[in-house]
């Protein structure tokens, strides 16, 4: 069997770890992964993840029971007849308030986490994060063309405004990799940078936009900030149409993540299509995030600090890091989200102002310790 050593504690997809079982004649790659891969990490990050919108469905200005609450759920589902004990307003706070702002949370979170862990893969830099390449500037120019121009009542279905916030997010990104992109392949460090030029241009047209407005920017402000207060069930199902797919193919390049930790050319002697690579990685990250800011606005911190909590816990293996830095994601957006609404009821606070102040102590604390080490 053939090692090559790999940088950050990892191994090829093909190789085991000291000590690990030893492959048998006729074993394949896929029947090797099936029993290395540790599914019990997954059930338990299902597990907290159901947990939290337990938690989440059952608080706020009207407590009702986990009991009551999960009775309430059950009786929902087509063919079960359970006797309804409790008030008929419990079940309408219930099913048409709580539960789709906690399966639209968990959704964002879990895109959110998942583009992150990507980006920092793909750019091997672990600052990385769903916002860096123009996906948040260029959602934020979109949401303040429509607002400012008074425009979101002329939306079909969903409205206008995250249908602008999306288009304004995929265009950004667009335009970052068109400039970075060369006929001898993509330097990544050149996209970085020409995601950083094109956030700042829509930034400035942004904020140029609302110096010569004059409308109440309240509303832009409070997208801006982040919050879930407008969730429908009908987002869920928008955002599912873009999750879903850019997430399966997300995953479904965690072996090929591990070897791109690698330096370029060692990855292609190895077998890996870079540039091919690179575009596949962007353009599902990138369409992950864009679905995920669209009805939300831009929260922050969310995909910085569930890769982090997850490499901290189980290390850098990207197939185990990508599918559980997104149920991380879930579970601690829905969390956030609670607190954004309970913590000042009966008013409300941005949960992209509470993930803030969850995340940037966590990243002190990450960069004090890395001091220590030094």
């Amino acid at each position: 069997m053939v090692r090559l050593p790999l940088s950050r504690g990892l191994t090829l997809p093909w190789a085991w770890r000291p000590g690990g079982r030893q492959r048998a004649p006729g074993d394949t790659p896929a029947a090797l992964h099936a029993r290395s891969f540790p599914w019990w990490r997954l059930a338990m990050g299902v597990a907290v993840v159901l947990l939290a919108a337990l938690v989440a469905v059952s608080l706020g200005s009207t407590s009702i029971p986990p009991l009551t609450a999960v009775q309430i759920l059950v009786s929902h589902i087509p063919g079960v007849d359970i006797v309804q004990d409790w008030p008929r307003s419990w079940d309408t706070i219930l099913w048409q308030l709580r539960l789709p702002r906690i399966l639209l949370a968990g959704l964002v979170g879990g895109a959110l986490a998942i583009s992150g862990a990507t980006y920092q893969g793909l750019f091997r830099n672990p600052l990385a994060d769903p916002y860096l390449i123009g996906v948040a500037s260029g959602a934020g120019l979109g949401a303040t063309v429509v607002l400012v121009a008074g425009l979101t009542a002329f939306g079909v279905g969903t409205g206008l405004l995250p249908v602008a916030a999306f288009v304004g997010a995929i265009a950004a990104v667009s335009v970052a990799y068109l400039v970075a992109r060369r006929s001898e392949g993509l330097p990544l460090t050149t996209l970085i940078l020409a995601g950083v030029a094109v956030s700042a241009l829509c930034g400035a047209v942004g904020s140029l936009l609302m110096l010569r407005s004059d409308p109440d920017l309240r509303p832009l402000l409070s997208w801006l900030l982040g919050g879930l207060i407008t969730a429908q069930w009908k987002h869920s199902w928008f955002i599912l149409a873009y999750l879903v797919p850019g997430a399966l193919v997300l995953l479904a390049y965690g072996r090929v993540l591990n070897v791109m930790q690698l330096d370029e050319e060692r990855a292609r002697q190895l077998g890996v299509n870079v540039e091919r690579t690179k575009l596949v990685l962007i353009a599902a990250a990138s369409l992950c995030t864009a679905a995920a800011v669209a009805f939300t606005g831009l929260i922050g911190f969310v995909g910085l600090v569930a890769p982090h909590v997850v490499r901290l816990l189980w290390g850098n293996d990207h197939r185990m890091l990508l599918p559980m830095a997104g149920l991380v994601g879930a579970a601690f957006l829905i969390l956030a989200d609670l607190a954004a609404r309970t913590i000042i009821s009966p008013a409300e606070l941005p949960v992209g102002v509470v993930t803030a102040f969850c995340g940037a102590p966590f990243f002190l604390y990450l960069l004090m310790r890395h001091k220590a080490r030094m």
